[in-house]
This record gives structure tokens, sequence and C-alpha cells, in this order.
């Protein structure tokens, strides 16, 4: 077996971790196609919002470039994504971390749809974590 071939060893997260980013992501305007395309390649802002996320099948509707940056920032705060970086320093892409793989390999693995559906407790404690930015 080659190095390129060996399966990645999962990192261990606190369930309350892993818990948090789960809410997030059903939360999320961003569609699991979006995060799919960064677990290869990192995507820019600009791909994501206003009418090319929606032509690019990254939203469920058309995000101003402040409102699709914000939600990112959130994934990125609750540890599924991460700015990219290049010899200048940030860019405007961003791309999956290791968590994120995790969940978006789950989600793609399940058959259940609704798991992907957030509840009225997901969007209030999503909505009350984002308010508070508390840290797990």
């Amino acid at each position: 077996m080659t190095s390129a071939s060996k399966p990645r060893p999962s990192i261990l997260y606190p369930s309350q971790t892993i818990e948090r980013a789960e809410r997030a992501m059903r939360c999320t305007p961003l569609q699991l196609k979006l995060l799919v395309t960064m677990v290869n390649q990192s995507v820019s802002l600009i791909a994501i919002a206003g009418q090319a996320g929606l032509h690019n099948q990254y939203t469920h509707k058309p995000l101003s470039e402040m409102a699709a940056e914000n939600e990112l920032l959130w994934l990125i705060q609750v540890g599924l994504l991460r700015r990219e970086v290049d010899g200048q320093g940030l860019t405007d892409s961003f791309r999956l971390t290791p968590l994120g793989r995790q969940l978006v390999q789950k989600w793609q693995e399940s058959q259940d749809p609704a798991c992907s559906r957030p509840t009225f407790r997901d969007r209030f404690y999503n909505a009350l974590d984002r308010w508070l930015r508390l840290p797990i």
C-alpha cells in the first residue's frame, strides 16, 4: 500500500464540538455540494455570493457577499472551514478542515435526508451559539 492510498486517521473531537458543527451545517444556507467541492479544492467567496452561488448550486438562494462571508466565518468558528493562505497572506478562498471532512463524509454516506434538515431546536441553538460566540 502506498502512502497516497493509506486512509487518514480520524482526529477525535469532543462530542460537543461535533454536535455544534453538525448543527451549524444543518442551519447554513450553503448546500452540501459546496462543502463536497471544498474537500478537493478551495472555493472563493465570489463563487459563493450572488447569482454565482445559485448557478454553482452552492446556495439555496442568492446571498449577498456580506451574508455569504458571515456564513463562512461562522463555519470557520465552529471548526468546519479554514481560510486559504497564499504567499501574500489570507485570500478570499475557503477550504474544509479535518472536522469538516469527517462530517461531509458522514453526510454523504447517510441515506437519511432528514439528517440535513434543521429542526426548530437546531435553529434556536445555532442562533444562540452565534450570538453568544461561546467556545466549546
